[in-house]
């Protein structure tokens, strides 16, 4: 059932991105900006609603009053592509900084440009890193939030933890709050595979941290305060969702801070 259910999921879920992209385009355009951002939203909550129906994964959000008003980093543990989009919804006008071959994709970079998302060419520096931040300084006047993942990259569950000391600079050179948020969608939505499983998601958004620490105390602080919320959530989503398949990152970090669970680690 896992595999039958996955599989009619991915299909209905790229069907419901392609289908609304193409249908809804001419509306997405008309609209003002920060009006049109409901589209992409809308479908953000359609794909969760897909994913509990289909295959059975609810979640929830814990934390929720800890949003600041106004501009902030956000920055979430990334694991899925669960986690690029599921969390729009409860943004009022996010904002990326994201590669720029993704501007390239028919479709999705146009709508991203309507967006004014920030492009960067990752290999370039100096002048283009300055214009990145300018750019980024010019959208966070507005009152828009930005979407940061401090260690980069998709990370398996329970992985050592590689954060970049990127966002250090942004938190220093931007002077406001960073918000870390701490989940494991990467449990039910797993990289590198179609199968999803069921269970529940919990997604933890901590106290923001303010503008004005020293970078390297923030990087620090940022790291312990992610990573032991990180912890406390993989043991709890691991005893409520008993039936996971576990990566062995997750084995071993379980193993670790002293939690066992009688299972074998998925392959």
């Amino acid at each position: 059932m896992i595999i039958l259910r996955s599989i009619l999921f991915n299909t209905a879920f790229y069907a419901n991105l392609i289908i609304r992209m193409i249908v809804l385009t001419p509306i997405y355009f008309l609209m003002p900006r920060k009006a049109a951002y409901a589209i992409p939203k809308a479908w953000a909550k359609s794909s969760t609603w897909l994913m509990e129906k289909i295959v059975g994964t609810t979640f929830e959000i814990e934390g929720l009053e800890n949003l600041p008003k106004g501009s902030f980093i956000f920055a979430p543990k990334h694991q899925s592509f669960w986690d690029t989009f599921a969390l729009l919804p409860y943004l009022d006008d996010p904002v990326y900084i994201l590669k720029r071959e993704l501007l390239w994709i028919p479709l999705f970079g146009w709508y991203a440009k309507k967006q004014r998302m920030i492009p960067v060419d990752r290999s370039a520096r100096g002048k283009v890193m300055f214009d990145v931040l300018k750019r980024t300084r010019e959208e966070l006047a507005t009152g828009r939030q930005l979407i940061i993942y401090p260690e980069g990259t998709r990370r398996p569950p329970g992985a050592e933890p590689v954060y970049k000391y990127g966002i250090a600079r942004m938190y220093r050179d931007l002077g406001i709050p960073v918000v870390s948020v701490a989940m494991h969608p990467g449990l039910f939505w797993p990289r590198r595979t179609f199968r999803k499983y069921p269970g529940h998601i919990k997604v933890r958004i901590l106290p923001p941290i303010e503008p004005g620490m020293d970078p390297d105390a923030f990087f620090a602080r940022l790291i312990e305060e992610t990573e032991r919320a990180s912890d406390e959530l993989l043991v709890e989503t691991v005893a409520n969702n008993p039936h996971l398949p576990l990566p062995p990152t997750a084995v071993q970090r379980l193993a670790e801070i002293g939690k066992t669970k009688p299972v074998t680690a998925a392959v």
